[in-house]
C-alpha cells in the first residue's frame, strides 16, 4: 500500500469503528492500466452499437423525468427480466438491485443478521464473508472435496451440522469456474428443511455455462426457500451499469421489500437495464464468442502441460505453475493482467476477445518455455 494510503488508513482506523472492522481492508482487485485486462471477468468485447444507441435513447427519455422519484417497484424491468429468464417466471418472482452485491446484501439483511449464520464453501467468491460481516452475521467456511468438487452428501452433512440460516452455492463457482449439479442443490434444500435454511444459488456467470449444464432455475417450483441470483454485469456487458437480480417465490421478493432502501433503483439504471434486455440477442452473441475463447484457453493450457479446471464461466482457473506469482509478473510485464487468487500454483484468467486470448496464451507459452 502506498505511503499516502497507509497514512489515510491509520487515520480512519483511529475512528470509533466497529471492532470487527479494525485491521480489515476494503475489497477490490488491482486496477492497473494495461493493454489486456483479464482479471475481473468483465466482458471485454465492446458494447454493440445498437445497444449503445438504445441505452442512450432510454436514458435520455428517463432524464426528462428525473425531478420525480423512479418506479419504486421497477415493474417494467421485472417483467423483462422474467421474460429473459423464462421457466414460467413472472414479475412477481423477480427482485433487482444495484448489482448482485446488493442482492446478496438484501438477502442477508432479511434472512441472516445478529445471532444467525451464513454458510459458503471456499475457495469461492471472496465477498461472501464480507456480506456476512456487514450484516452482523456469523460466517461459516464450509469444506470442499478433492479438486474443489461439491457432492450432495458433503454439502447436506455440513448444513445439518451447522444449521445455518443462509447457504450460498456459487455455480459456476468463482474462482474455479466449476458448476454445481442440481443434485447438490436438491440435497442442500432438503437438508435445510429442519432449520428453515434459505438456499441461494449464485449464478452470476450462468449465461456462460456449457450446453449440458442446467440452471437451478429449473428447481424453483415448490421450493419457497430457494433463490437463484443473477447479474447483468457479465453476460450483458453492464459491469458499469450495476444491475443484479434474483428469481424466487413471490414471498421472497416481499420479504426483501422490508430491507431495501427507498427508490433504490434509479430511473437511469432501470432505463439502461431495460434497453439491454430489449437487445439481449445481440449481447448473447458476444457470450457465444466468449465461450469459444474460454474453451480454446482450456484446450491450449492442457497442451502446455497445465491443469485448467473445466469451466462453465467466462474465465478459466488453472494450476500446474511452479511459481504462480512469477507467471503473473511475466504476463503483467507483457501488458496482460490476470488474477492471483491466493491458491498455490494457480491463476485465473478471463476469456477475452480472440486477440486478447492469443496475447495471453502466447505470453504464457513464452514463460513456460
Amino acid at each position: 500500500m502506498p505511503a499516502a494510503e497507509d497514512s489515510s488508513e491509520q487515520r480512519w482506523q483511529a475512528l470509533p469503528l466497529r471492532d470487527e472492522l479494525r485491521g480489515q481492508h476494503p475489497y477490490g482487485a488491482p486496477q492497473l492500466s494495461v493493454p489486456v485486462m483479464l482479471n475481473v471477468n468483465e466482458t471485454t468485447y465492446p458494447m454493440p452499437q445498437e445497444v449503445v444507441e438504445a441505452v442512450t435513447a432510454g436514458v435520455r427519455k428517463a432524464a426528462a423525468g428525473l425531478n420525480r422519484y423512479p418506479d419504486r417497484e421497477f415493474t417494467s424491468l421485472r417483467e423483462k427480466l422474467a421474460g429473459f429468464l423464462g421457466h414460467g417466471l413472472s414479475a412477481e418472482n423477480i427482485w433487482a438491485a444495484n448489482g448482485s452485491n446488493e442482492i446478496m446484501q438484501h438477502i442477508l439483511q432479511a434472512f441472516a443478521g445478529p445471532g444467525r449464520s451464513v454458510l459458503a464453501f471456499p475457495p469461492t467468491y471472496s465477498m461472501y464473508p464480507l456480506y456476512a460481516r456487514g450484516t452482523y452475521s456469523q460466517y461459516i467456511a464450509g469444506i470442499r472435496g478433492e479438486d474443489f468438487v461439491q457432492t450432495p452428501e458433503n454439502v447436506a452433512d455440513q448444513i445439518r451440522e451447522h444449521r445455518p440460516q443462509v447457504v450460498i452455492l456459487c455455480s459456476p463457482n468463482n474462482p474455479t469456474g466449476t458448476a454445481v449439479g442440481l443434485d447438490v442443490v436438491e440435497a442442500a434444500y432438503e437438508a435445510g428443511d429442519d432449520s428453515a435454511t434459505m438456499i441461494v444459488v449464485d449464478e452470476a456467470y450462468g449465461e456462460f455455462r456449457q450446453a449440458e449444464t442446467p440452471s437451478a432455475l429449473e428447481l424453483l417450483p415448490g421450493r419457497p426457500r430457494l433463490i437463484v441470483s443473477r447479474t447483468m454485469s457479465k453476460a450483458f456487458a453492464l459491469a458499469g451499469g450495476r444491475l443484479g437480480y434474483l428469481a424466487a417465490a413471490p414471498e421472497v421478493a416481499d420479504a426483501l421489500r422490508l430491507v431495501r432502501l427507498p427508490y433504490h433503483l434509479s430511473a437511469l439504471t432501470q432505463a439502461t437495464a431495460e434497453a439491454a434486455l430489449d437487445h439481449a440477442s445481440a449481447l448473447m452473441a458476444n457470450v457465444e464468442r466468449i465461450k469459444a475463447q474460454r474453451d480454446r484457453i482450456v484446450t491450449e493450457l492442457q497442451q502446455m502441460g497445465l491443469t485448467p479446471a473445466p469451466s462453465d464461466a467466462n474465465f478459466v482457473f488453472f494450476g500446474g505453475l511452479d511459481d504462480a506469482h512469477a507467471a503473473w509478473r511475466h504476463l503483467l510485464d507483457d501488458g496482460i493482467l490476470v488474477r492471483e487468487i491466493g491458491i498455490d500454483g494457480h491463476l485465473r484468467v478471463t476469456a477475452g476477445t480472440q486477440g486478447e486470448t492469443t496475447a495471453f496464451l502466447e505470453s504464457l507459452r513464452r514463460y513456460l518455455s
